[in-house]
């Protein structure tokens, strides 16, 4: 069966409990030896075959009990209580790898390597982010909060602004590196204060990120 062509271009906001750049980035073992992770992102633009999702946010909440890539996650999906019913099927197939080539998104690498999808969310979704300043939240009231900000020199204690690229990637070509807090109570328990965040603007595809 021919997949449904679908896009998404917007910006994100994630974090997770490693250290400030996330040794995931770079191929290597989660600080902790788990990974537990938040994030939320809104849609400048975006399609899924005639359906379109512009203005729309997503947001998700999930763990893993050592390196993604060893797999038995579980994950939360969240949709943007706005959306109409067309959208909201629309979304949750991107968000569950359908529709995508093997290893193309995040989206499809996340779900491949989950044991447990928990019963989808329809939730106000608040969603804010600075590139420049690396100040944002991703608030689900009474489900999780995500907060955003510089982070800190320790001797000076002035903003510490660094980027990471990847020539090639499955989320996105380019992110600000921030300081990130989470508290989740939603199914999956989050709890971090000054770990990992980022800050992105997206534009995928079912074929992988659009560069």
């Amino acid at each position: 069966m021919a997949m449904t062509e679908w896009m998404l271009r917007g910006h994100e906001i994630a974090s997770c409990n490693c250290a400030y750049g996330c040794p995931c980035q770079f191929n290597a073992l989660p600080t902790e030896g788990d990974c537990r992770y938040a994030l939320g992102m809104h849609i400048d633009k975006g399609h899924y075959g005639k359906v379109k999702l512009d203005g729309l946010n997503i947001a998700m909440t999930s763990a893993w009990p050592g390196p993604i890539h060893l797999g038995h996650g579980e994950i939360l999906p969240i949709v943007d209580e706005r959306a109409t019913p067309e959208q909201r099927e629309a979304l949750l197939k991107i968000m569950s790898g359908q529709d995508t080539d093997p290893g193309a998104t995040f989206f499809q690498i996340f779900g491949s390597m989950c044991d447990k999808v928990h019963d989808p969310m329809f939730k106000a979704i608040d969603f804010a982010a600075d590139m420049k300043t690396c100040k944002g939240h991703v608030t689900v009231p009474g489900v999780v909060e995500v907060t955003t900000e510089a982070i800190l020199n320790p001797v000076t204690s002035k903003p510490h602004h660094a980027r990471v690229s990847f020539r090639e990637g499955f989320e996105f070509a380019e992110a600000e590196m921030a300081s990130g807090t989470v508290k989740s109570k939603g199914p999956i328990a989050l709890s971090t204060k000054g770990r990992h965040a980022l800050l992105a603007m997206f534009h995928m595809t079912g074929h992988g990120v659009v560069h």
